[in-house]
């Protein structure tokens, strides 16, 4: 099993109903997909900002941001299908399809789970993966971190992924990699199997 968090941008940056064939192709059955906030949450920050909204309401929203994108996903491809439970889960993999986590449910009133900006999409799909006994984690991107450095501590820092993933990465027993839009073939090879299959793909570390 993979979990792949989708991040929000490549709503505007690559051609998401064939990367979703794509991945529904090769990877049905296999793989659990978690969307990312994208422009629905960055609406959510704006409207905090420009309202003071209260971290605990804004953080409920940007969960409903995420099921907004996964909703579009569900939308694109019938193999897609929203499910909001970890049994909900199993039972589309035990179908061959592809589950898309709506996290409100598992999220919300979670106490483990703080209210803040510093934990994103990025860190809730660690959070799921862990959940889901799951070891391997692909975060796929629409860019490059800067110098080519993959080290959690920098991503973090540098913005490329949330603040807390860093620390959260050192409690989870998950591997996540790295993956540009434009090399998801290198996923793909993984999931058939192929001997080339994680060149092109970044571990975290």
């Amino acid at each position: 099993m993979w979990v792949v968090k989708l991040g929000g941008s490549l709503i505007n940056t690559c051609d998401l109903p064939s990367t979703l064939k794509t991945l529904a192709d090769h990877g049905a059955g296999n793989v659990v997909i978690v969307p990312g906030g994208g422009v629905f949450a960055d609406q959510v920050r704006y409207l905090q900002k420009e309202l003071q909204i209260d971290d605990t309401t804004a953080h409920r929203m940007a969960l409903r941001a995420m099921e907004q994108f996964g909703a579009l996903l569900t939308s694109l491809d019938p193999r897609f299908h929203a499910a909001n439970t970890i049994e909900a889960m199993h039972n589309w993999l035990n179908k061959k399809e592809i589950p898309v986590w709506f996290p409100y449910d598992m999220i919300a009133d979670n106490p483990a789970i703080k209210a803040t900006w510093d934990i994103s999409s990025d860190s809730l799909s660690l959070w799921l993966a862990q959940a889901l006994r799951c070891q391997n984690l692909v975060l796929l991107k629409s860019t490059v971190p800067e110098n080519d450095n993959y080290s959690a501590d920098f991503l973090s820092q540098s913005g490329y992924l949330d603040h807390a993933f860093a620390s959260m990465m050192t409690e989870m027993l998950v591997k996540p990699w790295w993956l540009f839009y434009e090399q998801i073939e290198s996923f793909i090879s993984l999931l058939d199997n192929k001997d080339d299959a994680a060149a092109t793909m970044k571990e975290i570390t």
